[in-house]
């Protein structure tokens, strides 16, 4: 028994028919975006990068951060 291979298509757009553009006021908001987020990467964005990663680790670390943090100061403090 062969299945039937269907051939057309089954997805649509909410195009309707139409060219799918983007309305002036969207692409004039997109293009801002874009702008904005080009600015944002500046010569400090990979220490940001960097910074935002580090607190996401001590964040989800916080205790072990605090741990690590006393027994580094205990053992600084005892060998002066």
């Amino acid at each position: 028994m062969e299945t039937p291979v269907c051939t057309s298509s089954r997805w649509s757009t909410a195009a309707l028919g139409a060219h799918a553009g983007l309305p002036s006021p969207e692409l004039s908001a997109l293009v801002e975006h874009l702008q904005l987020c080009r600015g944002a990467a500046g010569r400090l964005f990979a220490l940001r990068c960097m910074l935002e990663t580090l607190n996401g680790f001590v964040a989800a670390h916080f205790v072990t951060t605090l741990v690590t943090l006393a027994l580094l100061t205990g053992i600084s403090a005892q060998v002066r």
